[in-house]
């Protein structure tokens, strides 16, 4: 068995940041084995966040990584339980790590992968709070942005064919933040949200006591609002509501969007 002297233990617990007491128990118990003692801390770590595992979750960090190019924008979104956790240096190293691990990911829908989930499990190790990568997403283009708003608890990215500004790109980003939009185009407003919208027009024209055809009217109408209202395109544009956001674009064809929102 290895001597397990003090600096030992010390160095252990700067490198897992665990508390000296269980840093020396793993030593003991690997017989010194500094690799081992890791690893034996390590499990200990997944048993204890079995454990906390129904903890909510309702805190995180979102983080954007572009490509040198601007051709590609991956965003991720990784959940803790506090605010003091979303601030903290270890949290958000790990989640620039998360980042540039999806960053490798083919476009559309990033799922956890086992790197994800080690870098994820190692800080929750070190920090000792229940934590998850929420979600993540690749958009590629001709040209991409990102945008992650202040508080830090909302990010957009898009990606568009075609040209245009980078300050454009960014302000629908911004757009986006604020209106949180269902789709691109009325044809991507879900076709079950549709009917729902429909059912809800219909019941409240004929409790008004309208003639049928007349409630028929009024539920195109209300509908052409609700798609125009969700549908990115059509929206009134936030710096300038005299035009819409396919105004702005321009020449450009939005190709793909996505919002990111913690504890939503």
């Amino acid at each position: 068995m290895a001597e397990i002297t003090a600096a030992t233990v010390k160095a252990l617990r700067e490198e897992t940041q665990q508390g000296m007491m269980e840093c020396k128990k793993a030593l003991e118990e690997a017989h010194g084995d500094v690799e081992v003692a890791k690893d034996i801390l390590r499990k200990k770590g997944l048993a204890t966040a079995a454990k906390k595992a129904d903890r909510a979750t309702k805190e995180g960090a979102i983080v954007i990584k572009i490509t040198p190019d601007s051709t590609a924008a991956t965003m991720i979104a990784v959940a803790c339980e506090t605010d003091f956790c979303s601030r903290n240096d270890e949290f958000r190293g790990m989640a620039q790590k998360v980042a540039e691990l999806a960053s490798a990911a083919p476009a559309g829908a990033v799922p956890a992968s086992q790197a994800i989930t080690d870098a994820v499990q190692a800080c929750f190790a070190k920090i000792g709070e229940n934590m998850s990568y929420s979600q993540g997403v690749k958009v590629a283009g001709t040209r991409v942005a990102g945008y992650v708003h202040h508080n830090g608890k909302v990010g957009v990215v898009l990606a568009v064919d075609g040209t245009a500004t980078d300050e454009t790109l960014k302000d629908i980003c911004m757009h986006i933040a604020f209106t949180n939009p269902m789709g691109i185009t009325k044809d991507d407003i879900p076709a079950d949200l549709v009917e729902k919208e429909k059912a809800f027009a219909r019941q409240e024209a004929i409790d008004s006591g309208k003639p049928a055809d007349i409630a028929e009217k009024m539920v195109a109408g209300k509908i052409g609002k609700f798609l125009a209202a969700n549908a990115l395109l059509e929206q009134p544009f936030v710096k300038d509501e005299k035009k819409k956001v396919k105004d702005i674009l321009g020449a450009a064809t939005l190709k793909a969007f996505a919002r990111f929102a913690i504890g939503a």
